[in-house]
């Protein structure tokens, strides 16, 4: 029953931050609008944004190994509440850049702290549920984003619809976080965290938490950019308007929900190599599509396509990144797991600006293909984990995972 009601609570926290990401991004022409910016000024202040998440995220590792992860998702959850609506006050492209610096820090620290927990929730149930707890990060992507476009059809204000969101997500964190389990104290660890960090090395030297952040990195760009930049996309190389425009992260996150809840299903047969190798081709894929074939239609079609690749990616690499940091007594992997998430954000540090410049010199469509070759490499990224996995093993900074110390379905040598 508790470890039931721990999943649930996990599932609501990823809930939530989906609905935070999904409700502002798709305003995007709207504060585009409000603060008088083109495509490029808009990847400068979206820059911010990342440069916070970069900034916070190695932090927020060592912070949830201290206090705990539920302390940390309490705090990052409320300050990323308190700042959403500053994003529909800002007048300017600076005041935008400030108050993304703020949310982009405070959403790294929450997405890093939920990781951390639903790691923790894996481990506990001995099986395979990341997709799970991140399908219900596209959950909260696709209500958010619906409602964004319902918001804009009706004519609110982005400073009125982001308020509401972020009063209502703050009521449904204080509901649900009873059943979120804390990290194991640091202070009772310590000796034991000691022994974990010198007989695994430093982060700095493990190859293959390089690797599996580098397909972090490239899946951030990819998703960041249908994100941030799909209604974009669809207004000014479509020509749609803002709330049909909407949709188009809506129908990204619907088949990323669909297709997580269908490999959670049948994870433990095909393992982690293959659906990070097959995601990463689908998604380059459906990204030139979308952008660069002028259908409206298939723009939409092409971003579900991207949706249905990129669904593995975060879930498996940060499985695999908590798997990298386990110790002997089940815990362990919260350094690894925020490791990993830094790199991945340089992605969304990159993306922004890369999207914008390249919109700014020519168009918002080669801007979508450059994004979709970028996510189509991630597949080769990925065949070169094994063998640095292997070196790991060899070398005893990493446990034996075909041993059976891990939820099966997470080797990414299976398949």
């Amino acid at each position: 029953m508790a470890m039931m009601k721990e999943r649930i609570a996990v599932f609501a926290i990823f809930v939530l931050s989906g609905v935070l990401s999904g409700s502002w991004t798709p305003r995007l022409p709207s504060l585009a609008e409000q603060v008088r910016a083109g495509p490029g000024a808009i990847g400068l202040a979206l820059l911010a944004m990342t440069l916070g998440m970069l900034i916070v995220a190695p932090l927020a590792g060592r912070l949830a190994e201290r206090l705990g992860a539920r302390a940390m998702v309490v705090v990052s959850t409320v300050l990323s509440c308190g700042l959403l609506p500053f994003l529909g006050l800002a007048d300017s492209v600076l005041g935008l850049g400030w108050v993304l610096l703020g949310l982009g820090a405070s959403v790294g620290a929450m997405e890093v702290s939920m990781s951390i927990s639903g790691v923790a929730a894996e481990r506990r149930a001995a099986r395979p549920i990341m997709m799970f707890f991140h399908a219900g990060f596209s959950i909260g992507g696709l209500a958010g984003s619906a409602l964004a476009g319902i918001a804009a059809a009706v004519g609110w204000s982005p400073v009125r619809h982001f308020t509401v969101v972020a009063v209502v997500v703050a009521i449904v964190l204080f509901a649900m976080i009873r059943g979120l389990s804390g990290t194991v104290a640091y202070a009772a660890t310590r000796e034991m965290s000691r022994e974990h960090l010198v007989s695994r090395g430093t982060l700095l030297r493990r190859p293959a938490l390089w690797l599996l952040g580098t397909i972090g990195l490239l899946a951030a760009i990819a998703e960041g950019a249908c994100a941030d930049w799909s209604a974009m996309l669809l207004v000014v190389e479509r020509g749609a308007r803002e709330e049909k425009a909407a949709l188009g992260y809506a129908v990204f996150s619907l088949a990323m929900v669909i297709t997580r809840l269908s490999l959670l299903l049948v994870q433990r047969r095909l393992g982690a190599k293959w659906p990070l190798v097959a995601g990463s081709l689908m998604a380059g894929c459906g990204l030139v599509v979308a952008a660069a074939v002028p259908v409206t239609g298939l723009t939409f079609a092409g971003f579900a396509v991207a949706g249905i690749g990129l669904a593995s990616s975060f879930p498996l690499v940060q499985t695999l990144a908590g798997a990298m940091g386990r110790r002997h007594d089940g815990g362990g992997g919260e350094r690894e797991i925020a490791f990993v998430s830094t790199i991945a954000y340089a992605g969304f540090l990159a993306g922004p600006p890369m999207i914008g410049v390249l919109a700014q010199l020519a168009s918002l469509s080669l801007a979508f293909v450059v994004v979709g070759a970028l996510t189509a490499s991630a597949a080769f990224v990925v065949l070169g984990v094994d063998r640095a996995r292997h070196r790991e093993i060899a070398a005893g900074f990493l446990q034996d995972e075909s041993a059976g110390s891990q939820p099966a379905g997470t080797v990414i040598e299976q398949g």
